[in-house]
């Protein structure tokens, strides 16, 4: 199911091939979890794409955004909805246009029961996240470097692709944060080392503190990611995901009990905030 000027739609739908997100990628993108026809935490994901599109210098209306996830949500028992934002047509050349008149568009699809259930294993690519970027702390339309990554990674054996920054350290996973568990600490890289505010990261932040850990933002290195008692990634979809090797170390990740704790609250607080059941998620 799509959602394109302003109405749920089926098919094809005509799309202007001047538009600057197809021609230079021009453009940012959301991936939010609908249960029952409800988006949750969808506050934080609209603020999120706002913000995103004002960074790069246009404004597109909330109440847009917000009528796209409702539009394709609503019906859905259990889907991901993906909403994008283009700065729309522009004049030939790199230059963006003085008044941007920006594209809104948004695709729905069905996810399985387990879908937040499965492990994961991360391959180290040679592929370094540029923190001096503001793209880099945004989810962009000009997503090839985790393509590549992740065809490398799957091509190796691997589940995913673990991203370092230009000064090796850790930044992220192609498609999600990354957070180690040390004792009762949760240690992830901050923004300035490459990293996007992840929806599920704020959630986690927040939850850290009656779960009686400390949410730690500071710059971690590979072999202290690897040395951490669990690791693990966290997007909006999967929610919490154990990772249970990363290049050739094997984590006990699947199975600690802080980190079953942590994926209940987790699961807890996606489900109250599209008040449905909590045994609605695996």
């Amino acid at each position: 199911m799509l959602w394109f000027d302003g109405r749920p739609t089926e098919g094809k739908v005509p799309f202007d091939l001047a538009d600057r997100g197809l021609l230079l990628g021009d453009g940012v993108f959301d991936t939010a979890l609908a249960l029952e026809g409800r988006i949750a935490f969808e506050e934080a994901h609209i603020a999120r794409l706002v913000a995103a599109a004002a960074t790069l210098g246009f404004a597109v209306a909330p109440e847009t955004i917000r009528a796209a996830m409702r539009g394709l949500a609503a019906g859905e028992a259990r889907a991901g909805i993906r909403t994008t934002v283009t700065r729309g047509v522009g004049p030939r050349g790199i230059l963006p246009p003085e008044t941007a008149q920006p594209t809104v568009f948004a695709s729905s699809a069905p996810l399985a029961p387990n879908f937040a259930a499965a492990t994961l294993t991360l391959r180290t690519t040679g592929i370094a996240r540029n923190e001096t970027s503001p793209t880099s702390r945004l989810k962009t339309l000009g997503y090839l470097d985790a393509v590549l990554a992740i065809r490398e990674s799957r091509a190796a054996g691997f589940d995913e692709a673990l991203f370092l920054n230009t000064r090796g350290r850790v930044a992220c996973a192609g498609t999600g944060n990354l957070v180690a568990l040390s004792g009762d600490r949760l240690v992830t890289p901050p923004l300035g080392e490459g990293v996007l505010a992840g929806i599920l990261r704020g959630v986690l932040r927040d939850l850290a503190p009656d779960l009686g850990l400390v949410w730690d933002e500071s710059p971690l290195t590979p072999e202290a990611l690897k040395a951490a008692e669990a690791v693990f990634l966290t997007n909006s979809l999967r929610l919490v995901c154990p990772v249970t090797r990363i290049d050739d170390t094997i984590l006990g990740s699947a199975g600690h009990p802080r980190l079953r704790q942590l994926a209940e609250a987790v699961r807890r607080a996606t489900a109250a905030s599209c008040g449905v059941d909590p045994g609605r998620l695996p």
